[in-house]
Protein backbone atom coordinates (compact mmCIF):
# COMPACT_ATOMS: atom_id res chain seq x y z
CA UNK A 1 0.00 0.00 0.00
CA UNK A 2 1.41 3.39 -1.04
CA UNK A 3 1.05 6.10 1.57
CA UNK A 4 0.87 9.66 0.28
CA UNK A 5 0.08 11.61 3.46
CA UNK A 6 1.37 10.84 6.94
CA UNK A 7 -0.59 12.88 9.49
CA UNK A 8 1.48 13.40 12.65
CA UNK A 9 -0.11 14.63 15.88
CA UNK A 10 1.89 15.21 19.10
CA UNK A 11 -0.27 15.12 22.22
CA UNK A 12 0.29 15.74 25.91
CA UNK A 13 -2.46 15.23 28.50
CA UNK A 14 -5.23 16.15 26.05
CA UNK A 15 -7.20 13.01 25.16
CA UNK A 16 -10.48 14.92 24.78
CA UNK A 17 -8.96 17.32 22.24
CA UNK A 18 -7.35 14.46 20.39
CA UNK A 19 -10.68 12.65 20.22
CA UNK A 20 -12.29 15.64 18.54
CA UNK A 21 -9.39 15.96 16.08
CA UNK A 22 -9.51 12.27 15.13
CA UNK A 23 -13.29 12.48 14.74
CA UNK A 24 -12.87 15.43 12.37
CA UNK A 25 -10.27 13.51 10.35
CA UNK A 26 -12.61 10.55 10.16
CA UNK A 27 -15.34 12.79 8.79
CA UNK A 28 -13.29 14.84 6.33
CA UNK A 29 -11.64 11.73 4.87
CA UNK A 30 -15.02 10.08 4.43
CA UNK A 31 -14.13 7.02 6.45
CA UNK A 32 -17.11 5.13 7.82
CA UNK A 33 -17.18 2.97 10.90
CA UNK A 34 -16.24 -0.60 9.96
CA UNK A 35 -17.28 -3.77 11.73
CA UNK A 36 -14.20 -5.67 10.62
CA UNK A 37 -12.03 -7.18 13.29
CA UNK A 38 -9.06 -5.09 14.24
CA UNK A 39 -5.63 -5.94 12.85
CA UNK A 40 -2.70 -4.68 14.90
CA UNK A 41 0.39 -3.96 12.84
CA UNK A 42 3.70 -3.10 14.48
CA UNK A 43 6.66 -1.24 13.11
CA UNK A 44 9.73 -3.46 12.83
CA UNK A 45 12.59 -2.98 15.23
CA UNK A 46 10.60 -1.58 18.14
CA UNK A 47 8.95 -2.94 21.21
CA UNK A 48 5.21 -2.55 21.39
CA UNK A 49 2.34 -2.95 23.77
CA UNK A 50 -0.73 -4.17 21.93
CA UNK A 51 -3.81 -2.08 22.48
CA UNK A 52 -6.13 -5.00 21.90
CA UNK A 53 -5.93 -8.63 20.93
CA UNK A 54 -5.72 -9.49 17.28
CA UNK A 55 -3.40 -10.65 14.53
CA UNK A 56 -0.21 -8.76 13.93
CA UNK A 57 1.39 -8.30 10.58
CA UNK A 58 4.79 -6.74 10.85
CA UNK A 59 5.31 -7.12 7.16
CA UNK A 60 2.81 -4.41 6.35
CA UNK A 61 5.17 -1.71 7.54
CA UNK A 62 8.51 -2.43 6.03
CA UNK A 63 10.06 0.96 6.44
CA UNK A 64 10.42 3.33 9.35
CA UNK A 65 11.50 2.87 12.92
CA UNK A 66 9.84 4.42 15.94
CA UNK A 67 12.93 4.27 18.13
CA UNK A 68 12.98 7.89 19.23
CA UNK A 69 16.40 9.48 19.17
CA UNK A 70 15.95 13.14 18.32
CA UNK A 71 16.87 16.68 19.27
CA UNK A 72 17.39 17.75 22.83
CA UNK A 73 14.22 19.58 23.72
CA UNK A 74 14.38 18.43 27.32
CA UNK A 75 11.58 17.65 29.72
CA UNK A 76 8.59 19.97 30.10
CA UNK A 77 10.53 22.02 32.63
CA UNK A 78 13.82 22.33 30.77
CA UNK A 79 14.43 24.83 28.13
CA UNK A 80 13.07 26.66 25.18
CA UNK A 81 14.75 28.60 22.38
CA UNK A 82 18.32 27.70 23.22
CA UNK A 83 20.39 29.96 21.05
CA UNK A 84 23.34 27.64 21.36
CA UNK A 85 21.52 24.43 20.41
CA UNK A 86 20.95 24.09 16.72
CA UNK A 87 21.65 20.40 16.41
CA UNK A 88 18.92 18.17 15.08
CA UNK A 89 18.37 14.48 15.44
CA UNK A 90 21.01 13.82 18.10
CA UNK A 91 19.20 13.51 21.38
CA UNK A 92 17.48 10.52 22.88
CA UNK A 93 13.83 11.38 23.41
CA UNK A 94 13.29 8.17 25.33
CA UNK A 95 12.18 4.73 24.26
CA UNK A 96 9.22 5.10 21.94
CA UNK A 97 6.82 2.26 21.32
CA UNK A 98 4.37 1.85 18.48
CA UNK A 99 1.25 0.28 19.88
CA UNK A 100 -1.19 -0.35 17.05
CA UNK A 101 -2.60 0.39 13.65
CA UNK A 102 -6.15 -0.23 12.52
CA UNK A 103 -7.71 -2.68 10.11
CA UNK A 104 -6.48 -2.37 6.54
CA UNK A 105 -10.04 -2.40 5.19
CA UNK A 106 -10.49 1.34 4.95
CA UNK A 107 -11.22 4.01 2.41
CA UNK A 108 -8.50 6.57 1.63
CA UNK A 109 -5.74 4.03 2.21
CA UNK A 110 -3.10 6.51 1.04
CA UNK A 111 -3.37 8.32 4.40
CA UNK A 112 -1.98 7.22 7.75
CA UNK A 113 -2.37 8.90 11.14
CA UNK A 114 0.44 8.81 13.70
CA UNK A 115 -0.30 9.96 17.26
CA UNK A 116 2.77 10.57 19.42
CA UNK A 117 2.04 10.60 23.15
CA UNK A 118 4.75 12.81 24.66
CA UNK A 119 4.99 11.36 28.16
CA UNK A 120 1.43 12.24 29.17
CA UNK A 121 0.06 11.42 32.61
CA UNK A 122 -3.42 11.37 31.06
CA UNK A 123 -2.90 9.09 28.10
CA UNK A 124 -4.82 8.92 24.85
CA UNK A 125 -4.46 5.19 24.32
CA UNK A 126 -8.18 4.46 24.71
CA UNK A 127 -9.08 7.32 22.37
CA UNK A 128 -6.78 5.91 19.71
CA UNK A 129 -8.19 2.43 20.21
CA UNK A 130 -11.66 3.77 19.38
CA UNK A 131 -10.52 4.87 15.92
CA UNK A 132 -8.53 1.80 14.92
CA UNK A 133 -11.47 0.47 12.90
CA UNK A 134 -11.80 3.61 10.82
CA UNK A 135 -8.37 5.20 10.59
CA UNK A 136 -5.00 3.79 9.59
CA UNK A 137 -3.78 4.79 13.00
CA UNK A 138 -0.46 4.30 14.79
CA UNK A 139 -0.09 5.17 18.46
CA UNK A 140 3.42 5.89 19.75
CA UNK A 141 4.38 6.54 23.36
CA UNK A 142 7.64 8.25 24.33
CA UNK A 143 9.01 9.82 27.47
CA UNK A 144 8.37 13.55 27.62
CA UNK A 145 10.77 15.36 25.32
CA UNK A 146 8.72 18.26 23.97
CA UNK A 147 6.64 18.78 20.83
CA UNK A 148 9.57 19.09 18.41
CA UNK A 149 11.00 15.73 19.45
CA UNK A 150 7.51 14.20 19.33
CA UNK A 151 7.05 15.43 15.76
CA UNK A 152 10.43 13.98 14.81
CA UNK A 153 9.46 10.65 16.37
CA UNK A 154 6.30 10.63 14.27
CA UNK A 155 8.28 11.45 11.13
CA UNK A 156 10.67 8.60 11.82
CA UNK A 157 7.77 6.14 11.74
CA UNK A 158 5.99 7.77 8.80
CA UNK A 159 5.79 6.15 5.36
CA UNK A 160 4.16 8.99 3.42
CA UNK A 161 5.57 11.20 0.70
CA UNK A 162 4.19 14.19 2.62
CA UNK A 163 4.30 14.79 6.37
CA UNK A 164 1.22 16.68 7.61
CA UNK A 165 1.40 18.18 11.10
CA UNK A 166 -1.56 19.21 13.24
CA UNK A 167 -1.69 20.34 16.86
CA UNK A 168 -4.04 18.32 19.04
CA UNK A 169 -6.24 21.37 19.64
CA UNK A 170 -7.15 21.65 15.95
CA UNK A 171 -10.13 20.36 13.98
CA UNK A 172 -9.85 19.52 10.29
CA UNK A 173 -12.84 20.52 8.12
CA UNK A 174 -14.20 18.66 5.13
CA UNK A 175 -12.41 19.69 1.95
CA UNK A 176 -9.00 20.08 3.61
CA UNK A 177 -7.30 17.24 1.77
CA UNK A 178 -8.89 18.21 -1.53
CA UNK A 179 -7.39 21.68 -1.02
CA UNK A 180 -3.86 20.47 -0.33
CA UNK A 181 -4.00 17.87 -3.11
CA UNK A 182 -5.04 20.57 -5.56
CA UNK A 183 -2.27 22.89 -4.39
CA UNK A 184 0.37 20.18 -4.54
CA UNK A 185 -0.76 19.10 -8.01
CA UNK A 186 -0.23 22.67 -9.24
CA UNK A 187 3.48 22.17 -8.59
CA UNK A 188 6.19 24.43 -7.23
CA UNK A 189 5.67 23.53 -3.57
CA UNK A 190 8.00 21.77 -1.14
CA UNK A 191 6.29 22.72 2.10
CA UNK A 192 3.08 24.53 2.90
CA UNK A 193 0.79 25.80 5.59
CA UNK A 194 -2.75 27.00 5.92
CA UNK A 195 -4.69 29.56 7.97
CA UNK A 196 -6.63 28.87 11.15
CA UNK A 197 -9.95 30.14 12.38
CA UNK A 198 -12.48 29.79 15.17
CA UNK A 199 -15.46 27.48 14.98
CA UNK A 200 -18.93 28.83 15.73
CA UNK A 201 -19.15 26.65 18.84
CA UNK A 202 -15.93 27.97 20.41
CA UNK A 203 -16.25 29.99 23.62
CA UNK A 204 -16.21 33.79 23.48
CA UNK A 205 -12.68 33.93 24.90
CA UNK A 206 -11.43 31.37 22.37
CA UNK A 207 -12.90 33.43 19.55
CA UNK A 208 -11.35 36.59 20.96
CA UNK A 209 -7.94 34.93 21.19
CA UNK A 210 -8.37 33.65 17.64
CA UNK A 211 -9.06 37.22 16.53
CA UNK A 212 -5.91 38.43 18.28
CA UNK A 213 -3.82 35.73 16.60
CA UNK A 214 -5.18 36.22 13.10
CA UNK A 215 -6.18 39.88 12.77
CA UNK A 216 -4.13 42.23 10.62
CA UNK A 217 -4.48 44.80 13.42
CA UNK A 218 -2.29 42.68 15.70
CA UNK A 219 0.91 40.71 15.07
CA UNK A 220 -1.37 37.96 13.85
CA UNK A 221 -1.31 39.79 10.55
CA UNK A 222 2.13 38.40 9.75
CA UNK A 223 1.27 34.76 10.55
CA UNK A 224 -0.10 33.85 7.14
CA UNK A 225 -3.08 34.75 5.06
CA UNK A 226 -3.92 37.01 2.15
CA UNK A 227 -2.68 40.02 4.07
CA UNK A 228 0.83 39.63 5.40
CA UNK A 229 3.79 41.91 5.96
CA UNK A 230 6.50 39.25 6.00
CA UNK A 231 7.46 36.11 4.11
CA UNK A 232 5.13 33.25 4.85
CA UNK A 233 6.52 30.68 7.27
CA UNK A 234 4.20 27.70 7.89
CA UNK A 235 3.45 26.89 11.53
CA UNK A 236 3.27 23.36 12.87
CA UNK A 237 -0.39 23.55 13.93
CA UNK A 238 -1.21 23.20 10.20
CA UNK A 239 1.84 22.36 8.15
CA UNK A 240 2.90 19.99 5.40
CA UNK A 241 6.38 19.21 4.11
CA UNK A 242 7.80 16.80 1.56
CA UNK A 243 9.47 13.92 3.34
CA UNK A 244 12.70 14.25 1.36
CA UNK A 245 12.95 17.98 2.18
CA UNK A 246 12.25 17.30 5.87
CA UNK A 247 14.99 14.69 6.01
CA UNK A 248 17.41 16.88 4.06
CA UNK A 249 17.37 19.65 6.68
CA UNK A 250 17.31 17.26 9.64
CA UNK A 251 13.73 17.72 10.84
CA UNK A 252 12.77 19.86 13.81
CA UNK A 253 15.60 21.30 15.89
CA UNK A 254 16.06 21.39 19.65
CA UNK A 255 14.25 24.68 20.18
CA UNK A 256 11.42 24.43 22.69
CA UNK A 257 9.60 27.41 21.19
CA UNK A 258 9.75 28.70 17.63
CA UNK A 259 10.87 25.30 16.38
CA UNK A 260 8.36 25.41 13.52
CA UNK A 261 9.63 28.79 12.33
CA UNK A 262 13.17 27.50 12.60
CA UNK A 263 12.27 24.52 10.39
CA UNK A 264 10.60 26.81 7.84
CA UNK A 265 13.64 29.09 7.79
CA UNK A 266 16.05 26.20 7.31
CA UNK A 267 13.90 24.81 4.51
CA UNK A 268 13.89 28.19 2.76
CA UNK A 269 17.66 28.55 3.23
CA UNK A 270 18.07 25.14 1.59
CA UNK A 271 16.18 26.37 -1.47
CA UNK A 272 12.81 24.78 -0.81
CA UNK A 273 9.67 26.72 -1.70
CA UNK A 274 6.92 27.57 0.78
CA UNK A 275 3.32 28.09 -0.34
CA UNK A 276 0.25 29.24 1.56
CA UNK A 277 -2.83 27.15 0.78
CA UNK A 278 -5.57 29.58 1.72
CA UNK A 279 -8.33 26.97 1.44
CA UNK A 280 -6.49 24.43 3.62
CA UNK A 281 -7.55 25.97 6.92
CA UNK A 282 -8.25 24.36 10.27
CA UNK A 283 -10.25 25.26 13.35
CA UNK A 284 -7.79 26.08 16.13
CA UNK A 285 -8.91 26.21 19.77
CA UNK A 286 -5.72 27.74 21.20
CA UNK A 287 -5.51 28.68 24.88
CA UNK A 288 -8.63 28.90 27.01
CA UNK A 289 -7.81 31.92 29.19
CA UNK A 290 -5.79 35.12 28.93
CA UNK A 291 -3.15 34.07 31.47
CA UNK A 292 -2.19 30.99 29.44
CA UNK A 293 -2.39 33.05 26.27
CA UNK A 294 0.02 35.63 27.70
CA UNK A 295 2.59 32.93 28.49
CA UNK A 296 2.27 31.51 24.99
CA UNK A 297 2.86 34.80 23.18
CA UNK A 298 5.56 35.85 25.66
CA UNK A 299 7.53 32.75 24.70
CA UNK A 300 6.90 33.49 21.03
CA UNK A 301 8.40 36.94 21.47
CA UNK A 302 11.47 35.50 23.19
CA UNK A 303 11.87 32.90 20.46
CA UNK A 304 11.99 35.62 17.82
CA UNK A 305 15.29 36.96 19.18
CA UNK A 306 16.82 33.49 19.29
CA UNK A 307 15.59 32.77 15.77
CA UNK A 308 17.31 35.93 14.55
CA UNK A 309 20.56 34.67 16.04
CA UNK A 310 20.18 31.39 14.22
CA UNK A 311 18.91 33.04 11.03
CA UNK A 312 20.32 36.59 10.84
CA UNK A 313 18.08 39.09 9.13
CA UNK A 314 14.79 37.37 9.98
CA UNK A 315 13.97 39.93 12.69
CA UNK A 316 12.00 42.63 10.90
CA UNK A 317 10.78 46.05 12.00
CA UNK A 318 7.24 44.72 12.22
CA UNK A 319 8.32 42.22 14.87
CA UNK A 320 9.54 45.07 17.08
CA UNK A 321 6.32 47.09 16.91
CA UNK A 322 4.77 45.28 19.93
CA UNK A 323 7.83 46.19 22.03
CA UNK A 324 7.48 49.83 20.98
CA UNK A 325 3.83 49.66 22.03
CA UNK A 326 4.88 48.26 25.43
CA UNK A 327 7.27 51.19 25.87
CA UNK A 328 4.49 53.63 24.96
CA UNK A 329 2.10 51.90 27.37
CA UNK A 330 4.68 52.15 30.15
CA UNK A 331 5.02 55.88 29.49
CA UNK A 332 1.23 56.24 29.65
CA UNK A 333 1.14 54.44 32.99
CA UNK A 334 3.88 56.69 34.38
CA UNK A 335 1.87 59.75 33.33
CA UNK A 336 -1.15 58.81 35.48
CA UNK A 337 0.18 60.25 38.79
CA UNK A 338 0.89 63.49 36.96
CA UNK A 339 -2.74 63.63 35.83
CA UNK A 340 -1.58 63.74 32.23
CA UNK A 341 -3.89 61.56 30.21
CA UNK A 342 -3.10 62.71 26.70
CA UNK A 343 -1.04 59.57 26.11
CA UNK A 344 -4.11 57.46 26.76
CA UNK A 345 -6.06 58.93 23.85
CA UNK A 346 -4.36 56.78 21.17
CA UNK A 347 -4.76 53.71 23.38
CA UNK A 348 -8.44 54.48 23.80
CA UNK A 349 -8.82 54.85 20.04
CA UNK A 350 -7.05 51.51 19.52
CA UNK A 351 -9.40 49.79 21.97
CA UNK A 352 -12.40 51.26 20.17
CA UNK A 353 -11.07 50.17 16.77
CA UNK A 354 -10.39 46.65 18.06
CA UNK A 355 -13.88 46.38 19.54
CA UNK A 356 -15.53 47.67 16.37
CA UNK A 357 -13.52 45.43 14.06
CA UNK A 358 -14.02 42.49 16.40
CA UNK A 359 -17.77 43.04 16.33
CA UNK A 360 -17.88 43.13 12.54
CA UNK A 361 -15.45 40.22 12.20
CA UNK A 362 -17.11 37.86 14.66
CA UNK A 363 -20.68 39.14 14.66
CA UNK A 364 -20.84 38.43 18.38
CA UNK A 365 -21.05 41.12 21.06
CA UNK A 366 -19.67 38.94 23.86
CA UNK A 367 -16.62 38.11 21.75
CA UNK A 368 -16.17 41.72 20.62
CA UNK A 369 -16.09 42.87 24.25
CA UNK A 370 -13.19 40.48 24.88
CA UNK A 371 -11.30 41.30 21.68
CA UNK A 372 -9.51 44.43 23.03
CA UNK A 373 -8.30 42.55 26.12
CA UNK A 374 -7.13 39.53 24.10
CA UNK A 375 -5.41 41.77 21.55
CA UNK A 376 -3.64 43.85 24.18
CA UNK A 377 -2.49 40.68 25.93
CA UNK A 378 -1.20 39.40 22.60
CA UNK A 379 0.68 42.60 21.75
CA UNK A 380 2.11 43.24 25.24
CA UNK A 381 2.97 39.58 25.84
CA UNK A 382 4.87 39.29 22.57
CA UNK A 383 6.48 42.71 23.01
CA UNK A 384 7.71 42.11 26.56
CA UNK A 385 8.95 38.64 25.67
CA UNK A 386 10.95 40.00 22.77
CA UNK A 387 12.39 42.80 24.93
CA UNK A 388 13.27 40.33 27.70
CA UNK A 389 15.12 38.05 25.27
CA UNK A 390 16.90 41.01 23.67
CA UNK A 391 18.19 42.14 27.07
CA UNK A 392 19.28 38.62 28.05
CA UNK A 393 21.01 37.79 24.79
CA UNK A 394 22.35 41.08 23.46
CA UNK A 395 22.94 43.14 26.61
CA UNK A 396 23.76 40.50 29.24
CA UNK A 397 25.43 38.08 26.86
CA UNK A 398 23.33 35.06 27.81
CA UNK A 399 23.50 32.10 25.47
CA UNK A 400 19.87 31.16 25.89
CA UNK A 401 16.56 32.85 26.62
CA UNK A 402 13.85 30.92 28.43
CA UNK A 403 10.56 31.82 30.08
CA UNK A 404 7.52 29.84 31.22
CA UNK A 405 9.37 26.77 29.98
CA UNK A 406 7.59 24.47 32.44
CA UNK A 407 4.17 25.37 31.06
CA UNK A 408 4.61 24.81 27.33
CA UNK A 409 1.65 22.47 26.95
CA UNK A 410 -0.62 24.34 29.37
Amino acid sequence: MTIRYSIIIPVYNRPDELNELLESLQTCLGWKQQKDSETLTLKPGVSAEVLDTGDTDAGDTDDGNADAGYSDTGDADTGDADAGDTETGDTDAGDATVDAISSDKKGSCDVEVIVVEDGSQICSEDVCRHYTKTLNLYYIYQENAGPAAARNTGAQSARGEWLIYFDSDCLVPEGYFEAISSGISAGGVDFFGGPDRASSDFSAIQKAIDYAMTSFLTTGGIRGGKKKMDRYYPRSFNMGVRRDAFDKVGGFSGLRFGEDLDLSMRLMAAGYRSVLFEDAWVYHKRRTDLKKFFKQVYNSGMARIVLNQLHPGTLKTVHMLPTLFVCYLAAALVSIPMLTFILWVPIGILILVLFTDGLFSTGNLATALLVPAASLVQITGYGTGLAHAFILVHLLGKKEANAFKETFYK
